[in-house]
């Protein structure tokens, strides 16, 4: 990615991952709508009523294995062959000891999680048998994400999206055996997202293993602390920088859960809903972590003069790219923001029936509120992921902290007032308060990089 024009770089790199995860949030709808259907409402709550919880534990995990992928895409720009293959054995060293580790102590403080966060009682089973299930197979989780992630950090996005076509296939279809035939509960659905994410893992290992020499030796390996410490310094900072913001989510969704059984169901059916919609952006940003990743890297290791330029032009190529794919953003943004304000209510049927007007309302309500802000979320995305890329991943992170102390407030202060209207502003006036972090942040390291090149 560090030649050519960086509108259409970005687009094709970021499209099979859109694709992917659109895939993958398709079947979470999916998996919302059979819940649903077949296991009733309550059953719809217990799922959604973990989800903030998943997203703190399962962002963690995510943004790990995406920050072992920023020093791979450096090292592979800078054509360190030898430093791409120690990074990728390393990370699956520290990787293995993060999923074991984070396994057990998620499932020794599974119902205690649910109680903290004032899960309704009627809806306590059937979330924490999910949230249980879930937090067994974090393992899955993570290895799929790891492989996902080393595979992009080499410029290849449209291998990982076929992985994750098959496996939203193997979801539904894994989906309707164990909740329709088997007859499980909540349970099943996690059950199946599990075993579809150990099939890819297996499927993708064989791949890595015929596909990319680059990442194999025959030497013996030696683990070293330093580079154990390169990714676990870009690796924890991003998945921290979930943690951080998945906080503030678990904050406002308790508030929400203290609402009842109704606001927890109705916010269940809009987060799929806007999970769903909001997927375009976080992959736009993996594409510009990549991009920047890989031009910062090229930039020291050439000479004075690349191209008849000296360094200089590598940053602003990166300014270049920033731009173009803001362009892009603004695009989805709006023809998103117009479609979800007149047919929320519709797409929220697929999970609620039509007589259910008060959860319809709702649902409707959160959605509005969130799609007039996806610009806002688009800026922080493709600037949050350029600073990560750039290797910048512990200012990344206060972004996140940012975020955390608007949903705090929202939550303590607003939800009690004004209700399930104060859930649905919670995540737009987190989005907003990380902008006013990020954009200044973002220049200021810009300048320090020019000078320093």
């Amino acid at each position: 990615m560090t030649g050519g024009s960086p509108a259409r770089l970005i687009l094709s790199f970021a499209l099979p991952l859109m694709l992917g995860n659109v895939l993958q949030q398709g079947y979470m709808l999916v998996d919302a709508a059979i819940v649903g259907r077949l296991l009733g409402m309550n059953a719809l709550a217990g799922v959604g009523a973990s989800s903030s919880v998943l997203f703190l534990i399962l962002g963690f995990s995510i943004g790990t294995t995406g920050g072992f992928g920023i020093p791979v895409a450096q090292r592979f720009g800078a054509r360190d062959a030898e430093g791409v293959r120690s990074l990728f054995r390393h990370s699956l060293l520290a990787g293995g000891l993060i999923a074991v580790a984070m396994s057990l102590v998620c499932c020794l403080f599974c119902r205690s999680i649910l109680r903290w966060m004032d899960t309704p009682e009627e809806i306590m089973h059937e979330a924490w048998l999910y949230l249980f299930v879930t937090f067994l197979t974090i393992p899955c989780n993570l290895f799929y994400n790891l492989e996902a992630s080393v595979i992009r950090a080499l410029g290849n996005s449209k291998t990982p999206f076929f992985y994750m076509l098959l496996s939203a296939v193997l979801n539904i279809i894994f989906d309707v055996l164990f909740i329709a035939v088997f007859r499980m509960n909540t349970d099943g659905a996690a059950w199946a997202t599990a075993l579809s994410q150990l099939i890819c893992i297996v499927l993708c290992w064989r791949y890595m293993r015929e596909r990319l020499p680059i990442l194999w030796s025959e030497a013996p390996f030696r683990p070293q602390r330093s580079e154990v410490r390169t990714l676990l310094g870009h690796g924890v900072p991003m998945g921290l920088q979930f943690s951080i913001t998945a906080i503030g989510s678990v904050m406002l969704q308790s508030a929400n859960n203290a609402l009842g059984v109704a606001c927890a169901t109705a916010f269940t059916a809009a987060m799929r809903i806007k999970m769903f919609f909001i997927t375009p952006f976080e992959n736009l940003g993996v594409a510009m972590a990549t991009y920047c990743g890989q031009n910062l890297g090229a930039a020291r290791l050439a000479g004075v003069k690349i191209d008849g330029n000296n360094r200089g032009y590598y940053f602003s190529r990166i300014h270049r790219g920033i731009r173009d794919a803001m362009g892009m953003m603004a695009v989805y943004g709006v023809a998103t923001m117009l479609l979800l304000w007149r047919g929320a209510r519709d797409i929220a049927m697929l999970f609620i029936p039509a007589v259910e007007t008060g959860l319809l309302d709702r649902a409707e309500l959160f959605l509005h509120c969130s799609c007039v802000c996806y610009l806002f979320l688009g800026t922080l995305v493709i600037y949050r992921y350029s600073l990560q890329g750039l290797g910048y991943t512990r200012l990344a992170m206060f972004s996140g902290v940012s975020e955390l102390l608007a949903r705090v407030g929202i939550s303590l202060w607003i939800v009690p007032l004004w209700g399930f209207l104060g859930v649905s502003i919670g995540d737009p006036s987190a989005w907003v308060a990380a902008d006013c972090f990020l954009l200044p942040a973002f220049y200021l390291v810009m300048q320090r990089l020019q000078r320093k090149n």
